[in-house]
């Protein structure tokens, strides 16, 4: 499916303008199974120096799965280029987390003249051997079994105990939301996270654009050890490291993500 076709159904709200002259516009690209509102806590920060962009990925939120094609980080960079090219952006910042955080290298590595800037939060890199069997394993079980086998599995590695016992009400809704996700196209997606990180290690040529590569101490499947492989695959880069929380950090305590972005698009004049 052509870009401009795959964006005239995606779902995505535009917040915010730029205060000057050199601020891009921000594209924000969310994880599997989530939708756009995971940045809630992130775009009014983002929103009072720059256009901020979100949408929902195919098959996730309001927009719907595509018929021709399954999931694959190709198809998802060419969805977040149609949404640029509908709404007149040129270039622009991509802030990706987790499978979003994937998405935004492959479209780096693919059309590198439409971004300036990359924020890579809590994504996944080389895993060895080890770590991709059970993400892969991981990926078969919800194929096989449906998201509900994976489902207190998942809710433990995204939020902190504290977090989950005193608000179960955020459980409930990102649970809901995982149950919402049509099953074959969630699976697929699954395997996209699994096996996408292969064609992202030591792209040739490199990715060479000013990156922020962030993740929490305690995230098991996007750890301190690939964000820092990742920074050292990107010139020029840095890593930022959230203390205590795990992998939806960004919605456990989102001003922490915010500031960094902020320092990061300061730092760069972007």
């Amino acid at each position: 499916m052509l870009s401009t076709q795959l964006a005239q159904y995606t779902a995505c709200w535009d917040q915010g303008r730029a205060t000057e002259k050199h601020n891009l516009p921000l594209i924000l690209i969310h994880g599997l199974g989530l939708d756009h509102h995971c940045f809630n806590g992130m775009v009014p920060a983002l929103a009072q120096t720059h256009r901020v962009i979100t949408f929902d990925l195919a098959g996730h939120g309001e927009t719907p799965c595509v018929d021709d094609e399954r999931p694959s980080l190709d198809l998802f960079a060419r969805q977040t280029l149609g949404v640029m090219n509908r709404l007149g952006i040129d270039q622009a910042v991509l802030i990706g987390f987790s499978l979003g955080g994937m998405i935004n290298r492959r479209f780096a590595i693919d059309y590198p003249d439409r971004v300036k800037g990359l924020v890579i939060m809590n994504s996944p890199h080389d895993r060895g051997k080890a770590g991709q069997k059970a993400v892969e394993e991981r990926a078969i079980k919800t194929r096989d079994e449906g998201v509900e086998a994976t489902m207190d599995a998942t809710l433990s590695r995204w939020y902190t105990a504290a977090f989950r016992a005193d608000h179960p009400d955020v459980m409930q809704n990102t649970a809901k939301q995982l149950q919402q996700n049509e099953p074959n196209w969630y699976a697929d997606c699954r395997f996209v996270l699994a096996a996408g990180v292969k064609e992202l290690i030591r792209p040739q040529p490199p990715i060479q654009c000013p990156s922020l590569v962030m993740t929490c101490e305690h995230d098991s499947g996007s750890t301190v050890s690939m964000s820092q492989a990742i920074a050292n695959e990107i010139t020029p880069s840095e890593t930022v490291i959230i203390p205590n929380l795990q992998h939806l950090g960004l919605i456990e305590a989102p001003s922490l993500f915010s500031d960094a972005i902020i320092r990061y698009l300061r730092a760069y004049q972007l």
